[in-house]
């Protein structure tokens, strides 16, 4: 659709959870990491390489202790070659730690970075498909903060995360291997650790998780009163709304703080609490391998291999509960993202709508049904709009003029009836189809930060430069374009702040020129503008309006006095139809409507 404004949505519900699933999340987080299937199995052939070397360097090292002892002891003095031999061996194996380390990060880098490179093509992709209805229910803050924030921590995590997770699993179970081969006795007691570990996680995770999506939840609220304050502060400003404003924000502040420490603490309280349990295991290991080296069961050598792998077998369980806590977050923001993935599609129709060939109407309404919630708001609306026809539309607050142009252009399903252009049900043409009928001016303006020329190219990107200058021409805008420093490569700043509102309002409709839309929908593009902007506007509007269709809702009733037909609105349907002087002299609604601006005018 050739969008030539943007009309102001309320934005002013959080979003909601949805039931939490956790290992559901890690399966589906693993799904997306298939794509790197390859990249995952050479990580893995990697971290085995450099745990082998991790694994068998203490033992080693404990046989040049036993070279260096037995020497001693024997008084024949220490094999120096054979030392030499092992020493150099074990700088190898060092070294080649160090490198299969370095590649197993910068493999992760890549993985991380692919898996959130198609979560967000994804989700930008769904936000094109999400009914409207989902943006209105949904604050714009926290939906950036789940596009932004939570992807940007789902790549970090699995970045250094998921490398120690594959390696700790690797080493536990070679470093197992080895000890046993050493002790069993002093392996059985080095494996109290992992019960130990389990009853830890097990009574701290609950409180990481629940805080950890609570903060994360904070985070996006957080997010929506920021913009929502920044978008608004010549309000907020006029109406003194500022303490309000603070103390809503310390509210949701002080929220994010005591979900925020309880989620760290108790997923930093992890690391300390097994590092107790690993000293408390390690002193008493100490203490019965060292009466099996008198007793001569253990060499001292192989002695000082075990407690080398004792620490090594402790290491990564308590590495586990550190990981643990970035586990948790990366679950609790892939949980926000799938949410927002899995949420409610525009309806795809794969049924055929009986179409009216040779009507002559261009659109028609025909018995619509529709609410927004379980109280109806058209119960069996009909319309027909002639080819070239304008219809205005008024009705007081709440009557149901917008919903008439959401419906148009196929922003909400209608719950019965149809909708036909040219005599063809709408739902049986593609929307995008649908919407590059129509084009649209609304009252309040929206252009991208960029230039002049790109947002008036906006409604059709295949316009000419020609097409755009005449475009500009045509609403009156070249004149003031050109006066600019740069003319039609002025770069508009966020909101288009450098030109006034008038100047926006009919780039907007040079932009709506270029488009040639069948259908034209005016919002009273002149309610925001000074009476001398409001003549010029109001020209470049009639030029436009020759010879399309058109639907104008209009606020001020001077602006629709030569439309064809003027339809007066009541909760979702029409109470009266007619000119301007036809409603007049019925003394109904229009009239009230009328007469009341007139006293107001007059007032």
């Amino acid at each position: 659709m050739n969008i030539s404004g943007k009309s102001a949505g309320g934005r002013f519900h959080a979003a909601g959870n949805k039931p939490q699933n956790t290992w559901g999340t890690i399966k589906r987080l693993l799904a997306y990491m298939k794509k790197s299937s390859l990249l995952m199995a050479l990580t893995v052939v990697i971290a085995v390489a450099g745990t082998f070397m991790q694994v068998i360097s203490p033992r080693m090292l404990g046989n040049a202790t036993t070279v260096i002892f037995e020497g001693i002891k024997q008084e024949s003095g220490i094999d120096f070659s054979r030392l030499g031999v092992i020493l150099l061996t074990v700088a190898a194996l060092y070294a080649g730690v160090f490198i299969t380390t370095f590649l197993q990060q910068r493999i992760m880098v890549l993985v991380s970075q692919k898996t959130t490179y198609s979560l967000r093509n994804e989700l930008k992709a769904k936000m094109n498909k999400v009914t409207v209805s989902y943006f209105d229910k949904n604050l714009s803050g926290n939906l950036m903060s789940v596009a932004a924030n939570d992807i940007d921590n789902i790549a970090t995590n699995l970045q250094q995360s998921l490398t120690e997770l594959i390696s700790s699993a690797i080493l536990v179970v070679g470093v197992l291997a080895i000890m046993i081969t050493i002790s069993p006795l002093l392996t059985l007691l080095a494996c109290v650790m992992i019960p130990g570990s389990l009853i830890i996680m097990k009574l701290l995770t609950p409180s990481t998780q629940k805080n950890t999506r609570q903060y994360l939840k904070l985070q996006g609220e957080l997010n929506g009163q920021i913009e929502e304050s920044y978008q608004g502060f010549v309000v907020v400003k006029s109406f003194g709304g500022e303490k309000e404003l603070l103390e809503k924000f310390y509210t949701v502040n002080e929220g994010m703080v005591q979900s925020g420490w309880r989620a760290r603490f108790f997923g930093g309280s992890m690391m300390p609490s097994m590092s107790l349990a690993q000293n408390i295991i390690y002193v008493l290991i100490a203490v019965i391998g060292a009466v099996k080296v008198v007793g001569g069961s253990v060499t001292i050598g192989d002695m000082q291999a075990f407690l080398q792998y004792s620490s090594q077998f402790s290491n990564p369980l308590v590495k586990l509960s550190q990981i643990w806590g970035s586990v948790l977050s990366t679950i609790a923001s892939a949980e926000r993202v799938f949410g927002m993935l899995d949420a409610e599609e525009m309806r795809e129709y794969g049924e055929e709508f009986p179409d009216k060939a040779g009507e002559t109407a261009k659109v028609i309404f025909d018995h619509v049904r529709f609410s927004y919630t379980d109280e109806p708001l058209m119960k069996d609306f009909c319309l027909d709009v002639q080819e070239g026809q304008m219809v205005a539309i008024v009705g007081h607050t709440g009557a149901g003029k917008t919903t008439l142009i959401n419906l148009l252009e196929w922003f909400y399903e209608i719950q019965g009836g149809g909708i036909r252009m040219d005599g063809v049900d709408i739902r049986n043409i593609d929307r995008q189809a649908v919407r590059q009928k129509m084009g649209m001016v609304l009252q309040d303006t929206w252009l991208f930060s960029g230039t002049i020329y790109d947002n008036i190219r906006y409604g059709n990107e295949n316009a000419s430069q020609e097409q755009i200058y005449a475009a500009a021409k045509a609403a009156y805008a070249d004149d003031f374009i050109q006066k600019l420093p740069d003319g039609y490569n002025t770069v508009l700043n966020e909101e288009a702040g450098n030109i006034s509102q008038g100047q926006r309002q009919l780039i907007t409709i040079a932009r709506a020129f270029v488009s040639n839309p069948e259908i034209l929908i005016l919002d009273e593009a002149t309610s925001n503008v000074d009476s001398r902007t409001e003549l010029v506007i109001q020209s470049a509007m009639k030029k436009l309006l020759k010879g399309r269709t058109s639907f104008v809702v209009a606020h001020r009733l001077s602006t629709i006095y030569d439309a064809d037909r003027i339809l007066v609105m009541d909760h979702g349907d029409i109470v009266e139809t007619g000119n301007h002087k036809e409603l007049l002299s019925k003394n109904g609604t229009y009239a009230d409507i009328y007469h009341s601006q007139f006293a107001q005018k007059s007032a």
